[in-house]
């Protein structure tokens, strides 16, 4: 069932379906948003953004997708994302721009709207500098979660971009070719938000989201794998393998005018 309405991921769901902002707490103070500064708000060239978080001081983990601009399909220039960590009411606890970013090898954006594209949609940033603020605690990474597992979300929004918003009480409903389906609410924005499992050790990062569709006349998050995509990721960085970095020649989004369709702005499979 849930193959059938893929495609119609952004088309079928109104907004108001998708956010249900009952199921949200706003992380709009010092207090409420404690723990959580290491969710960060990724500024595309200052038109778009996606949301992403610290798993060490200088790596931001997000979404694949959030590196192309939807309309051309041409991939964005990493050197104009800016991570904006514990981004809340117009300051942040630590900005950083990218200076490295590689994607999953079998991650295409071209694709068609399968599981196989969205089980890969994972990108690791590097940042130009590691953030070093003891208020700034880069996230553990976990095991995939099983049905029914409690899982929580912290991301931005299209209609919540200021402060970020946790869904803390929401459970995996199970897996489709490796795509992780959850109950979580997410919205334009949401890309690349951390999935977390809580347990004993505090809240572990299981997954990335990488967009919505409809289950049984329902709407419902979809996370990407984890485990192998990142240790996969991790081993390009430290072998300089398909990096893009400051210094290398990338096809630009056109600098005249706005750019078009930036990706980062919606959930996009």
């Amino acid at each position: 069932m849930l193959r059938a309405v893929l495609a119609l991921a952004l088309t079928c769901l109104s907004p108001a379906v998708l956010a249900d902002e009952a199921r949200l707490t706003r992380l709009d103070t010092g207090e409420s948003g404690r723990g959580w500064e290491a969710v960060g708000r990724l500024d595309i060239g200052g038109r778009g953004f996606c949301t992403g978080a610290l798993i060490a001081p200088d790596l931001v983990l997000t979404a694949a997708h959030c590196l192309y601009d939807k309309t051309s399909g041409e991939r964005i220039d990493h050197r104009r994302i800016e991570f904006l960590a514990g981004w809340r009411n117009g300051r942040a606890e630590a900005y950083r721009q990218v200076r490295q970013a590689v994607l999953h090898p079998d991650y295409s954006f071209d694709d068609a709207v399968t599981p196989g594209r969205m089980r890969n949609d994972i990108a690791l940033l590097k940042l130009s500098q590691p953030i070093r603020n003891t208020s700034v605690i880069p996230f553990r990474t976990g095991r995939e979660p099983g049905p029914e597992t409690r899982v929580g979300v912290v991301s931005y929004a299209r209609d919540r971009a200021e402060v970020p918003s946790l869904q803390e009480v929401c459970a995996v409903q199970g897996r489709h070719s490796g795509v992780l389906v959850m109950d979580c609410a997410v919205d334009y924005g949401a890309s690349g938000a951390p999935v977390f499992s809580f347990g004993p050790e505090g809240p572990r990062i299981v997954s990335v989201v990488s967009g919505m569709a409809e289950m049984e006349g329902r709407p419902v998050s979809l996370g990407t794998a984890l485990e192998a995509p990142l240790a996969l990721l991790q081993g390009m960085l430290a072998s300089d393998r398909n990096i893009l970095s400051g210094g290398d020649a990338l096809q630009r989004v056109p600098a005249h005018g706005a750019p078009r369709g930036i990706g980062a702005k919606f959930i996009r499979p």
